[in-house]
């Protein structure tokens, strides 16, 4: 299975929740599209039917992300090769 790139997962997420706030703020036909579509495009990335577990899949890669990244051997300044020569 293709796990998503963290980056874009992070952006989509971004996108949504600004334009669930601006909806929520002030509805118009343009913020409608354009949520709909972030929405169809976050739920395709994820690999799920709805946006609720779109977003809870991509909370879900986020955090092993990080967490991936903190025990990466870069994550301590270090680049993975030996230094044996």
């Amino acid at each position: 299975m293709l796990v998503p790139d963290p980056k874009v997962v992070r952006q989509l997420l971004t996108r949504y929740a600004t334009l669930r706030i601006a909806q929520a703020e002030r509805q118009t036909p343009a913020v409608d599209r354009e949520l709909e579509d972030v929405t169809r495009r976050l739920c395709v990335t994820m690999g799920t039917a709805g946006i609720h577990d779109a977003v809870a899949r991509a909370d879900d890669l986020l955090v092993r992300a990080r967490t991936d990244r903190r025990r990466s051997p870069e994550a301590d300044g270090e680049s993975g090769l030996s230094l044996a020569v």
